[in-house]
């Protein structure tokens, strides 16, 4: 990432929107576009907002007093939007994660917030998915970690190839939720996903 010393002044952000505009054959100066510049750079703020939060701290607090509980949680259906780091085009999607809690847990919401930041950079879906599980396991240290994602790709749809109503599922499973079977396949059920045929 970039140091905070080498980023770009807003005014400078500003002169590179109009220059992109003044690209695509318009003119920044007329009415319509005279603000634009400054609405996009708000805007990028907002989109790219994950470069300054640290999914790891996130998870920082964690609870021990959790009544002897030792089976899975499930936060299914988290939605995020997220940039395609080669086009700079939306990915649009939701998440499901699961963990197998290993003496402490960590409140729901925390998991949805890691998602969000992750998900505020610009990414790739299949990178999108190995972070989000290895941070969880890293700071958890659970018993195992399982995250899912479907996503649509405007890279896709508004450009290249347009093909519309194409989703994009990745996968990544760490500990039990690799290795045993059986926990893999709650997982999938719980969140309403099958494994493909063999």
């Amino acid at each position: 990432m970039l140091k905070k010393t080498d980023k770009p002044t807003q005014k400078q952000a500003e002169e590179a929107v109009r220059t992109l505009l003044r690209w695509a054959g318009d003119n920044p100066m007329r009415e319509g576009l005279v603000d634009t510049p400054a609405r996009v750079v708000k805007a990028y703020e907002e989109f790219f907002r994950g470069y300054d939060e640290d999914p790891r701290q996130i998870l920082s607090r964690t609870f021990e007093e959790v009544g002897g509980y030792d089976e899975m949680i499930v936060l299914r259906d988290i939605p995020f939007e997220s940039h395609c780091e080669h086009h700079m085009a939306p990915i649009i999607g939701r998440a499901h994660v699961g963990y197998l809690p290993n003496k402490k847990v960590v409140g729901i919401s925390k998991l949805a917030r890691v998602v969000e930041t992750y998900a505020k950079r610009l990414q790739v879906q299949e990178k999108l998915t190995v972070e989000i599980a290895d941070c969880i396991q890293e700071v958890l240290s659970p018993l195992g970690v399982g995250v899912i994602i479907q996503a649509t790709h405007e890279c896709m749809s508004t450009r290249g190839v347009h093909a519309h109503g194409v989703s994009m599922v990745t996968s990544r499973m760490v500990g039990a939720f690799r290795d045993d079977d059986k926990t893999r396949r709650e997982f999938l059920a719980v969140v309403g996903t099958f494994e493909p045929h063999k």
